[in-house]
C-alpha cells in the first residue's frame, strides 16, 4: 500500500488567498496526494490573552497574544471553497483541519470533505470529537502531546459518537464502554488513521520516537501515520520505512517569510525531494514475504553454484571429494546434495567440467 503523502500549508499563506493558491501549485507540482490547510476563527480558537508558544515566539521574533497572531493569519470563510476548486483543477486532494464545531461543518457540509484532520491540540476537545465522529468523514487524528491515556480517552469518545449519533454521553467513563464494543472499535480503525507527532516546530531528531508509531498501532489496531515536524526530510523517510501510511509535512514557498510556521517547513524542491524518496521507500517495502524476486532469476543462476565432476568419472565410479567439485554456474544440481552423492555412483561418463545431471 502505498503512503499517502500530505503536504502541510497550514498557516503558511500568512493571510493571504493568492499565496494559499500558490501553495497549491507547489504541492501539485512536487507530486503530494493531499494539500492541508487550517480552518479557524481566532475569536473561537483563543481567548485574547493567551500567551504564544515558546517556538512561535522564537520563530515570529515579536511579542504578542497568540490571538493577534492567529488573527493575522486567518482567511475569510469563503476563500476555501475557492482554495478546494483550486485543488480539484490540480488534480490533488484539498484537506484542513477544523478548530472549532462551526468550522467542521463548514469543511463537511458546505465544501463535502471526505477526510477530515484533527489537530494534535484538539485531541482533549471532547465536543470538537464527538461532532467530528458523527459528521461522516474519515477522520486523521494527530497524537502529539498526548499520553495513551489520552489518546484512548479521545478513542473512546470518537467510538460513543459513531455509536451514538444523537444522544450525548452521561460521562467520559461511558464512552469508554464504548470503545469496548468490537463492533465499534472495527468501525473506528476503518475510518481513523492516527498520526504519532512531536509538538515543536522544528521538533529535534532526539525527541521523535518513531517506535511510538509501532505502539500504537499494536495497542489499538488503528492505522498509524506520522506528522513530522523536523528538519529535512530523513525523519520522514524513516517512518516510511517502519511502515506509516500517512506522512505529513509542513511547508512554504519561502522559509525566512514570517511566521510561526516556515522555520520548520520545506521549500517546494525539499517538498518533491521528500515525495520523489517515501515514494522509492514505500515501493522498496514490499509484500514482506521472502522470495526471490523475479530480477534475481539470473543473477540466481550466475552466483549459485552446482555440483561438478573434477576429474573424468566412469559409469558405476562412486562419486567422492576427489572427483566432485563446487563451482558456478548454479544452473545444476545444488552442492546443498553433496554429502548424498558421496553415498552415490555414477550412471553414466563424465569429463571434466560436467555438471552433474542425475
Amino acid at each position: 500500500m502505498s503512503v499517502c503523502i500530505i503536504a502541510e500549508a497550514g498557516v503558511n499563506h500568512n493571510g493571504s488567498l493568492q499565496r494559499a493558491l500558490e501553495l497549491i501549485d507547489a504541492a501539485a507540482d512536487a507530486g503530494a496526494d493531499v494539500v492541508k490547510f487550517q480552518t479557524f476563527n481566532a475569536a473561537s480558537l483563543v481567548n485574547q490573552q493567551a500567551p504564544m508558544a515558546d517556538y512561535q515566539k522564537q520563530n515570529i521574533g515579536v511579542e504578542q497574544s497568540q490571538f493577534e497572531m492567529l488573527k493575522a493569519l486567518e482567511l475569510p470563510l469563503d476563500a476555501y471553497a475557492q482554495l478546494q476548486r483550486h485543488c480539484q483543477a490540480r488534480g490533488i486532494e484539498f484537506m484542513s483541519s477544523p478548530f472549532d464545531i462551526g468550522s467542521l461543518k463548514l469543511l463537511v457540509q458546505e465544501l463535502h470533505c471526505q477526510r477530515i484532520k484533527l489537530a494534535s491540540g484538539e485531541i482533549t476537545n471532547g465536543p470538537l470529537l464527538l461532532a467530528a465522529a458523527r459528521c461522516g468523514a474519515e477522520l486523521i487524528l494527530s497524537t502529539g502531546m498526548a499520553t495513551t491515556d489520552e489518546i484512548s480517552d479521545a478513542l473512546a469518545v470518537l467510538a460513543w459518537g459513531i455509536g451514538e449519533p444523537e444522544r450525548d454521553p452521561d460521562s467520559l467513563q461511558q464512552c469508554h464502554a464504548a470503545l469496548g464494543d468490537p463492533a465499534l472499535l472495527e468501525t473506528l480503525r476503518q475510518r481513523l488513521i492516527l498520526l504519532h507527532c512531536t509538538s515543536q516546530y522544528p521538533a529535534p531528531v532526539t525527541e521523535v520516537n518513531l517506535k511510538a508509531m509501532q505502539t500504537m498501532a499494536q495497542s489499538w489496531g488503528i492505522p498509524v501515520g506520522y506528522s513530522d515536524h523536523t528538519e529535512g526530510i530523513v525523519v520522514p523517510i524513516a517512518a516510511a520505512a517502519l511502515g506509516a501510511c500517512v506522512i505529513e509535512k509542513h511547508f512554504t514557498l519561502d522559509r525566512s517569510l514570517p511566521g510561526p510556521d516556515h522555520k520548520a517547513s520545506l521549500e517546494p524542491d525539499e517538498l518533491a525531494q521528500m515525495v520523489a524518496a517515501i515514494r522509492a521507500t514505500s515501493a522498496a517495502l514490499g509484500s514482506g514475504v521472502k522470495a526471490p524476486s523475479p530480477v534475481e532469476a539470473n543473477t540466481r543462476n550466475i552466483a549459485r553454484k552446482s555440483l561438478q565432476a573434477a576429474t573424468a568419472i566412469q559409469p558405476g565410479e562412486r562419486f567422492d571429494q576427489a572427483n566432485l567439485i563446487v563451482r558456478r554456474p548454479g544452473t545444476g544440481i545444488s552442492p546443498m546434495h553433496y554429502w548424498d552423492y558421496l553415498q552415490r555412483s555414477a550412471n553414466r561418463t563424465y569429463q571434466v567440467g560436467d555438471l552433474l545431471d542425475e
